[in-house]
């Protein structure tokens, strides 16, 4: 079978029990910020396993795509060298949520396994955890499963979410290779070999854990995995998953690409597995960085470039990969196909930029290898490689490892800590007020329909802990039952306003949301507000209004975005406010000022259609059926709320935030800037409304100001200012010529200022008024003039220093153009490197050039003598 067949068996087998079939989620989780990656099935179920969330099903199937690359699930420096190891896999599984326990999921594992995919059972082994009779019974007796074949273990069969929580014993079914392979049974001296594979493993989520000891759970549940490679390399007769039909495919591009004839070649491996996980990731919204996510799929683009060079790649290889992965996991994956020339942008530039700084790093650490004596490539030269070549830790290691040495980690550590307390700025943290007091329910929200509503005050807080009552210039938080005031959420801004009563006034100045709870934050005006008052809440709606505009224009330029730029825009972040709007979404390049116009159009042609804006609430799948956009790494309940906008559906998406009526309700929308904030995510500024409006007169404005100055009009002021710049341009090329003529004049002189030493004119002297360009042209005069030469010349302009060296190709072996600037750079306070004939820099403390060209003339004299 292959591996899609597979796949297809196993979802269908399990819709057959009455499973719901549940699309694999994003490889960011969206629910769990301790996790870096989705690294098991189960991860988009936690909420569920928890008690904090429902489905409308309780039982589910789902082939989860998982990245186990990074934090504490990290197989990276293992893939391509071993069997299984995967940065990337795929995790088929079914789950119960306090429907079916042990005996049915011990049995549909069986049935599918024996009867679907038709394994023999002699050829499987089974363990259970040693506290676990009720597993074991069902087992032996009721499956039938022999004594011979089956292992009780310890804690390898016990499953826990963490230190406290959900947790229990832990079945697993192994697949026994042969004799002819080397291993022994689960448990047994030689478990670690390859012939027992565990394919299969069914959590008993049985019991609560907390500090005080081990409780029964109410509703037990069933968490299952079985990895697609592991049981595909089964059902295709291979011993490891790179022999499987998918990694066949790539196996064979990989070598198309770099020209690889040895097919044993571990980087094959390495390469063809890192595809599948870049091309994912960056299907999920990730792109290469510095830091967290994007930091580990550089680490692995750049591992996955540097294999392909060992095979023979020259050039760019690993982007042509991508199209190959479309050929094998496309249907699957939908998203995969749908993104492709995204993906291959993204890998290509980062391509383009490792190699710029590959063969630098490898520079540095060949001389440091020269250099060992113990085998053992030093910490600082391990972080140096890092935090300027862009090498990460496991790339230098793997080139360690194929040269039979060790990383000094303890002083990489050292360095690394040190540069953390440099960089180390002023951290600010959130108070977290749901430390503070515990409410059951929460506020409910009527600002949907009201500007203003009655709520009773259910609990106060003051400077973080809860009181009885707010004096009149407290300063603190007003909790309500209920509140027509938006808590801060999903970009928008939370509401302003008052809350009164005959007792008090309390100015709200922020709102937040804790806990399904709305915080009010702010300072009591006057009199004494006190928990089970009774208070009129009241939003500024002035300031709501505009915020509406804003969040309204935020999802048309949303939409918009994605039809003009293309589909793999998605929102990265937003803030509305009541003064402007604020909108980061991936895309790996800067949005051109043509497609910023036509999505601005396309944006005030919904605006002008005035469209009623529509809202419904549902269900997830009914809104993912109506095509609704979900936020990126949000968390939705049961019931969501799906805004429409716009002529035939132009934008719908889910949010909960506040809305115009109409989309002529908006007036103008006004794009003020676009620039990027980080690899591949760029940011889109714009205003609506009155602010649009004024905006235009703004600049209406300036236009004929700028006409004024130039003596023309706002129908002739391009050509005027067009004109204007083209007569500046020459004039600057003119005053470039007459310096450089001045240099000329000037160089002519200093010729006779050389002196020489051992057979070698040196020269060193500052010329007033003289830029970089005009310096170096000079130098080549001087070497033609002076022959054997090593020259430095010190421009002096508006109190900068330009500094330009160059040395003649015969006398660089003896005295560097570099070494003489980084002197001379050193000791005016600036900086400055370059290539041994020529090299260039610059500083700021001209008074110091004197003294400075003095000692640097003793040093370079001291070098030739």
């Amino acid at each position: 079978m292959k591996s899609a067949e597979i796949r297809e068996a196993f979802l269908q087998f399990f819709e057959a029990k009455g499973h719901q079939r549940v699309a694999s989620s994003s490889l960011v989780p969206g629910n769990d910020p301790t996790l870096l990656f989705t690294n098991a099935g189960m991860v988009q179920f936690k909420d569920v396993f928890l008690g904090q969330d429902k489905r409308p099903y309780n039982k589910a199937t789902s082939s989860q795509r998982c990245v186990r690359a990074g934090g504490k699930h990290n197989d990276l420096e293992n893939v391509g060298y071993t069997a299984r190891h995967h940065t990337f896999f795929e995790m088929l599984g079914n789950f119960s949520f306090g429907d079916y326990f042990k005996r049915d999921a011990i049995k549909y594992a069986w049935e599918f396994l024996t009867e679907v995919l038709g394994l023999p059972e002699e050829k499987l082994w089974v363990t259970v955890h040693i506290s676990d009779q009720e597993a074991e019974d069902i087992w032996l007796k009721e499956m039938g499963v022999s004594a011979e074949r089956f292992s009780r273990l310890d804690e390898d069969n016990f499953w826990q979410m963490g230190d406290t929580g959900p947790c229990g014993p832990s079945s697993e079914i192994f697949y026994d290779h042969g004799e002819d392979v080397f291993g022994g049974p689960p448990g047994s001296p030689d478990e670690d070999g390859d012939r027992y594979i565990e394919i299969w493993n069914l959590v008993f989520m049985q019991f609560e854990r907390s500090a005080s000891g081990q409780t029964e759970l109410p509703n037990p549940s069933i968490d299952t995995g079985m990895g697609l490679e592991r049981i595909a390399a089964i059902m295709q007769g291979v011993h490891t998953n790179y022999e499987i039909d998918i990694f066949q495919h790539l196996l064979a591009a990989v070598a198309k690409e770099t020209g690889a004839t040895d097919m044993e070649d571990k980087s094959l491996r390495v390469v063809a597995d890192h595809i599948r996980s870049c091309s994912f990731l960056i299907v999920d919204g990730v792109l290469p960085g510095n830091e967290g996510r994007a930091y580990v799929l550089r680490r692995i683009m750049r591992r996955a470039i540097r294999h392909g060079n060992k095979l023979g790649a020259n050039g760019a290889f690993f982007y042509k990969l991508v199209a190959p992965l479309v050929e094998v996991m496309g249907d699957a994956y939908p998203e995969l196909a749908k993104m492709q020339s995204q993906i291959e942008k993204v890998i290509l530039a980062e391509e383009q930029q490792f190699a710029k700084t590959l063969v630098n790093g490898m520079g540095i650490l060949n001389d440091a290898i020269a250099q060992l004596s113990d085998g053992t490539i030093p910490g600082d030269v391990v972080f140096k490689l890092y935090d300027t070549y862009g090498f990460p830790t496991d790339l230098t290691n793997d080139i360690a490892r194929e040269r039979d040495l060790v990383l000094d980690m303890d002083g990489y550590e050292v360095a690394m800590n040190e540069q953390r307390q440099r960089s180390k700025g002023a951290c600010s943290f959130d108070l977290d007020y749901t430390q503070s007091f515990k409410l059951d329910g929460e506020t409910e929200f009527t600002g949907y329909t009201d500007v203003a509503s009655e709520g009773r005050v259910v609990a106060l807080l003051k400077e973080g802990v809860s009181v009885d009552s707010l004096a009149d210039g407290d300063t603190g938080v007003v909790v309500l039952d209920r509140t027509p005031f938006y808590a801060e959420s999903g970009g928008q801004i939370g509401d302003t306003g008052y809350l009164a009563a005959a007792g008090g006034r309390f100015e709200t100045k922020e709102t937040t949301k804790a806990s399904g709870h709305h915080l009010h934050h702010g300072q009591v005006l006057n009199g004494c507000i006190r928990v089970g008052d009774s208070l009129t809440a009241t939003i500024d709606n002035t300031v709501r209004q505009a915020i509406k505009l804003n969040h309204s224009a935020t999802h048309l330029l949303h939409a918009a975005l994605r039809k003009v730029v293309g589909e793999q825009v998605a929102q990265k972040g937003s803030m509305v406010t009541s003064e402007r709007l604020r909108f980061d979404f991936s895309n790996f390049e800067a949005v051109t000022p043509q497609q910023l116009r036509q999505v601005e159009d396309m944006v005030n042609a919904q605006v002008r259609a005035n469209v009623a804006v529509e809202t419904e609430l549902t269900d997830m799948e009914s809104a993912k059926q109506k095509g609704a956009m979900a936020l990126f790494g949000e968390k939705y309940g049961d019931t969501v709320r799906v805004l429409s906008m716009g002529e035939d559906g132009f934008s719908v998406e889910l949010c909960g935030g506040t809305h115009v009526e109409r989309t002529g309700d908006i007036g103008l929308v006004r794009i003020v800037s676009e620039s990027g904030i980080s690899a591949g995510v760029r940011r889109l500024e714009a205003v609506s409304g009155e602010a649009a409006a004024a905006l235009f007169e703004h600049t209406d404005a300036s236009l004929v100001a700028v006409a004024g100055i130039v003596k023309g009009n706002k129908d002739n002021v391009f050509s005027k200012v067009e004109t204007l710049a083209a007569s500046n341009k020459q004039l600057e090329k003119q005053i470039q010529q007459l310096q450089a003529k001045l240099a000329s004049a000037a160089g002519s002189d200093l010729a006779s200022e050389a002196i020489e030493v051992a057979g070698v004119n040196i020269l060193i002297a500052k010329l007033e008024g003289v830029e970089a360009k005009a310096l170096r042209d000079t130098i080549d005069q001087l070497k033609n003039k002076l022959g054997k030469a090593a020259i430095v010349l010190a421009g002096v302009k508006d109190g900068k220093v330009s500094l330009a060296a160059g040395v003649t190709k015969a006398e660089a072996s003896s005295i560097k153009a570099g070494d003489m600037l980084r002197q001379l750079a050193t000791a005016i306070g600036g900086k400055g490197g370059g290539k041994p004939e020529m090299a260039q820099g610059g500083g700021g403390d001209a008074d110091a050039l004197p003294e400075a060209i003095e000692a640097l003339k003793a040093w370079a004299t001291e070098q030739l003598s």
